[in-house]
């Protein structure tokens, strides 16, 4: 058994767990250019989706394709610092552990902007009739 006791669960700690998630974000958006692009992304759709009058269903399917893309960025980031911290150095492996976390994040994308053709495409064809 081990010494050391599981930290007990206090409303600072959850506060102090918040920060440092806040933080993890803000160095995503500082370090990553894609992510960026997502914002935009994000704010487009949203844009979209406010002018389209959206009902409830489709509100939520654009914010999972939204979160999905996001979960990906930052899962992609992530593995790319701890790649760098474990191989400084060029190495084939590590460059394929990126590729991959990269390429999920463009399944995400490509996913999300087909949720968008699906959801925005009826509302644009009417709106474009008008």
């Amino acid at each position: 058994m081990s010494d050391v006791s599981p930290q007990s669960f206090t409303f600072v700690a959850r506060l102090r767990s918040f920060r440092f998630a806040a933080k993890g974000i803000v160095t995503m958006l500082q370090s990553q250019h894609n992510a960026w692009l997502h914002a935009l992304g994000t704010v487009v759709a949203l844009t979209a989706a406010a002018i389209f009058h959206l009902n409830r269903m489709e509100w939520c399917v654009i914010v999972l394709a939204i979160v999905a893309v996001w979960v990906a960025e930052a899962l992609n980031t992530a593995v790319e610092y701890v790649t760098d911290i474990a191989s400084p150095g060029f190495h084939t492996i590590a460059g394929k552990a990126k590729d991959v976390a990269a390429g999920g994040v463009l399944i995400a994308a490509l996913g999300a902007a087909i949720v968008g053709i699906i959801v925005f495409g009826p509302h644009a064809l009417i709106w474009f009739q008008q």
